[in-house]
């Protein structure tokens, strides 16, 4: 079968995701021809960015496993996260927005914060970027997309839809995260099963190495990381599919619990 996505195919991929995140209902099938690679990928993601009506507050990375890290190029995939869908984890459980028949999940994650703008290079390691970061937070993110079967044709189609984010519930600061960061460790439950176990040491190359990925990919795509922004860096535990009405909790040790729990989507403004 040929490949049939050009350069016509984004702006209409990119809508047709908006308008179903908008109006919360589900997407089925994918919208148009598939993104083949990474590049078609952001290129329907910067569109379907344009079309947001919300400033980007972060960005997710999500592991691309072997052997689809050599077929794409990448070992990693970002995408937006938008200041209105980050949420202040409290005492009572963060409700978040699940759209229903889409595909939803969380992932216990550590959360970095830019202490600086981020100048614009394209050659960032995991040692060059420390002097850019402010702080580091426990975090979750809430991995979700109208079409449900977004993980079931590669990272490009992933990639597509704003890097199946659809929020980050934000935890506790990491104290002394610089002596300790590669020692971090987490579960997470769903329905008070324990689903996942992880840590810092889970995530390639570390913490760090996500945000030099995303640094160098951002300074391909035009974009720049500025001052007080959150990158969730890779899911610790995995990636735990939820469902409307179930509950979940991120347990971090002595640098807190998050808890949430999944409800059903509605239209947005």
């Amino acid at each position: 079968m040929s490949h049939a996505f050009d350069k016509t195919s984004s702006s209409p991929i990119a809508r047709a995701f908006v308008d179903a995140r908008r109006a919360g209902r589900l997407l089925s099938p994918y919208p148009g021809p598939m993104p083949a690679t990474m590049a078609e990928a952001y290129e329907v993601q910067d569109e379907a960015i344009a079309a947001w009506p919300d400033r980007i507050a972060g960005w997710k990375l999500g592991r691309i496993r072997e052997p689809l890290d050599q077929q794409y190029g990448a070992g990693r995939l970002a995408g937006p996260i938008f200041s209105r869908n980050i949420w202040q984890a409290g005492a009572e459980p963060t409700r978040f927005p699940v759209i229903d028949g889409g595909f939803a999940a969380v992932e216990a994650e550590y959360i970095i914060q830019l202490g600086a703008d981020a100048p614009d290079r394209g050659d960032w390691t995991s040692v060059s970027v420390a002097p850019l970061i402010g702080r580091v937070f426990t975090g979750v993110e809430i991995a979700g997309s109208p079409f449900a079967a977004i993980n079931d044709h590669g990272p490009a189609v992933t990639a597509s839809d704003f890097g199946n984010n659809a929020g980050l519930i934000l935890g506790d600061e990491i104290g002394g995260w610089r002596d300790r960061l590669a020692d971090l460790t987490c579960t997470v439950e769903i329905e008070d099963r324990i689903v996942g176990r992880g840590g810092s040491v889970d995530i390639p190359g570390g913490p760090l190495d996500s945000l030099a990925f995303l640094l160098n990919l951002l300074h391909g795509r035009g974009r720049r990381l500025e001052a007080g922004q959150l990158i969730s860096t890779g899911a610790a535990t995995g990636v735990h599919q939820i469902f409307i009405g179930q509950s979940a909790v991120a347990d971090f040790g002595p640098d807190g619990r998050i808890a949430c729990a999944a409800v059903a989507a509605t239209p947005t403004a």
